[in-house]
């Protein structure tokens, strides 16, 4: 799967949950589907709805983010090149009969200067149901990625990544891709959960979806991914500490700031510090009257 993943730029794998889960997800989201709506905008897509805030909404959907083959995937990409990844989107999307094709485009271009020399980005689409040619299956141009998203030209042709629920799919942020257009008489449901180096900007803010009294049902490791926890060095704190410290029992009252360095940074520190010291201690030595 790593291998597909590097080298075509996405890669779809079977049966990585089980489909009743999948089943239980779609039932838990069925209201909102029902009461969003349509998209406004070309890219959107008119005949799309779109909402995400899917951990509040339905709590099987934590099963998908904190998927272990999954973080493991994301953990050997983009850890390199971040010292933690973050939830970067867990956003719901059905589009309706009549949809027109989604433009191609790279998910990574939502930031500034992220080009060629490593990934951002790794999404997961989950389909809710069969996900075919005919209903807007999500078409991907392999071999995309990387440094030939540099060039302006498309590669190639796209393919549809045909799935069933319990699939995922699983594409970089360089990897062109876009929804298919729906030419059925049935709409087509899937979530995308993406996953971003920790020291950028999701493209979902965390603590607007999540805010402290929900990321308090999390477990610790979900709450860090979804934004309660530092990018070293003291990214993304709160009062000098790290955003956790929210999710505690007890909040309140002034806080005292914390260094969250890497270990680089705390050995250069420590020894910065001892020279400092010893300094001072052969000055006061100096300043001593003899005895």
């Amino acid at each position: 799967m790593a291998f597909l993943l590097e080298n075509e730029g996405f890669c779809v794998a079977r049966n990585l949950v089980p489909a009743g889960l999948i089943s239980q997800i779609g039932t838990q989201l069925d209201a909102d589907f029902e009461a969003t709506p349509f998209c406004q905008g070309g890219f959107y897509g008119e005949k799309t709805k779109r909402f995400g805030r899917l951990l509040a909404r339905s709590p099987d959907v934590a099963k998908l983010v904190m998927a272990p083959v999954i973080l493991d995937l994301v953990g050997r990409i983009l850890g390199p090149w971040c010292d933690r990844f973050q939830l970067n989107v867990a956003q719901a999307i059905e589009i309706h009969p009549g949809a027109l094709a989604q433009f191609p485009h790279r998910d990574q271009d939502m930031w500034p200067d992220a080009r060629g020399s490593h990934e951002y980005l790794i999404n997961v689409i989950w389909p809710l149901g069969s996900f075919t040619a005919e209903n807007g299956a999500t078409v991907i141009w392999p071999d995309s990625h990387g440094r030939t998203a540099l060039l302006d030209d498309h590669v190639g042709e796209p393919v549809p990544a045909t799935s069933e629920a319990g699939d995922a799919i699983i594409f970089l942020g360089s990897t062109l891709h876009a929804a298919g257009a729906n030419r059925t008489r049935h709409p087509r449901r899937a979530i995308v959960i993406g996953y971003s180096l920790g020291w950028l900007k999701p493209y979902e803010n965390p603590w607007l979806a999540y805010p402290p009294r929900t990321a308090r049902t999390f477990s610790p490791d979900l709450a860090a991914l979804a934004g309660y926890c530092q990018h070293r060095p003291n990214l993304g704190n709160f009062e000098g500490q790290c955003p956790s410290v929210l999710l505690g029992e007890n909040v309140g009252g002034p806080l005292g700031a914390i260094d969250a360095l890497r270990p680089e940074q705390r050995a250069a520190l420590a020894d910065f510090v001892r020279r400092q010291r010893a300094q001072e201690d052969a000055a006061e030595g100096l300043a001593a009257p003899p005895r």
